[in-house]
C-alpha cells in the first residue's frame, strides 16, 4: 500500500500535471477571471520548470556530488542500486535508461580495481510485473560481458529503496561477512535517501554518485539560461520524488 500511494503523491506532485490541469480550467471555464489566472499559471509553471539552470541550482542543494574514479579508495565492493533498466518483452531485453550510468560507474570501478566484487540491488521498481527482474537479468549482461560470475552478488528481493538496504545488509552479514568496506553506487540524486536508509541498517558506506544533473561549478552554456527543456519536467518529478521519499522515509523510521 505504502509502495502505490507513494507513486500516487509523486503524480499528483508533477509539474506536468498542474500545467495540465491549468490549461483543462483554462479551456473549460466560461468565467474570465479564471481564464486569465489559470493561463498565467500554466505560463509560469512551464517557464520556470523547463529551464535548465533553474533546475540544477535547485538539484545541486539536494544532490550528492560526485568524484572521480581516481580519487576512489579501495573496497571490498560496489553496491550498486536497481532502477536502471526496464524490460523489452519484444526483444526479450532489459533497455538501459539514464540511470544506467550506475552500473557504466561501477563496471569501471571493478575494471580499475577500485573494488574487487560488484553486488546488484532490487528485482523491479514498478507496480505491475512488466518482465523485469533487474538484479538477476544484469548480472546475465556482466556475465556476457566476461565478468567472472563469482565476483556478482545479486539481491533479488527488495522493490524499494528502504528493502535495497534491508536486503543487501542481511545478505551481506549472513554470506559475506567478511567484506568490511562498501562503496554505495547509486544516482546523486537518490543518493541522500540511499545513505540514510543503509546506515539506519547499520551499514556505513562511502558514496559514489553517478547520472548527476547539478552543475556543481556553475559552468552553464548560454542557451541553458534562455532555452527551454521540456525534458526538466521530467527530471523535476524526480527531485520532488527524493525530496518526498526522504521526508517519509524518516517519518515511518526507514532512515
Amino acid at each position: 500500500m505504502f509502495f502505490i500511494l507513494s507513486k500516487a503523491l509523486l503524480f499528483l506532485l508533477s509539474p506536468f500535471f498542474w500545467m495540465a490541469l491549468s490549461l483543462a480550467i483554462f479551456f473549460y471555464t466560461k468565467r474570465p477571471k479564471w481564464k486569465k489566472r489559470t493561463k498565467w499559471f500554466a505560463i509560469g509553471i512551464f517557464v520556470f520548470f523547463t529551464n535548465t539552470v533553474i533546475f540544477s541550482e535547485f538539484c545541486r542543494l539536494w544532490e550528492v556530488p560526485g568524484k572521480k574514479t581516481e580519487e576512489v579508495k579501495h573496497h571490498d565492493i560496489a553496491i550498486v542500486l536497481g532502477g536502471m533498466f526496464e524490460y523489452n518483452s519484444d526483444v526479450d531485453n532489459i533497455s538501459i535508461r539514464r540511470q544506467g550510468d550506475r552500473l557504466f560507474q561501477a563496471v569501471t570501478l571493478y575494471k580499475t580495481g577500485k573494488v574487487d566484487k560488484l553486488l546488484i540491488s532490487g528485482d523491479s521498481g514498478f507496480i505491475t510485473d512488466r518482465g523485469l527482474h533487474e538484479a538477476k537479468q544484469v548480472k546475465e549482461v556482466l556475465v556476457s560481458w566476461g565478468i567472472p560470475e563469482q565476483d556478482i552478488i545479486t539481491e533479488e528481493k527488495s522493490i524499494n529503496t528502504h528493502e535495497n538496504a534491508k536486503e543487501t545488509s542481511k545478505l551481506l552479514r549472513t554470506s559475506y561477512p567478511h567484506f568490511d568496506s562498501f562503496l554505495l553506487v547509486t544516482s546523486g540524486i537518490h543518493m541522500k535517501r540511499a545513505l540514510g536508509c543503509f546506515e539506519r541498517q547499520g551499514m556505513e558506506c562511502t558514496p559514489f554518485s553517478t547520472d548527476l544533473y547539478a552543475n556543481q561549478r556553475r559552468g552553464y552554456y548560454w542557451d541553458q539560461y534562455f532555452i527551454p527543456n521540456v525534458s526538466n519536467l521530467v527530471t523535476w518529478n524526480k527531485l520532488f520524488k527524493e525530496i518526498v521519499g526522504y521526508v517519509t522515509y524518516d517519518m515511518v523510521g526507514y532512515i
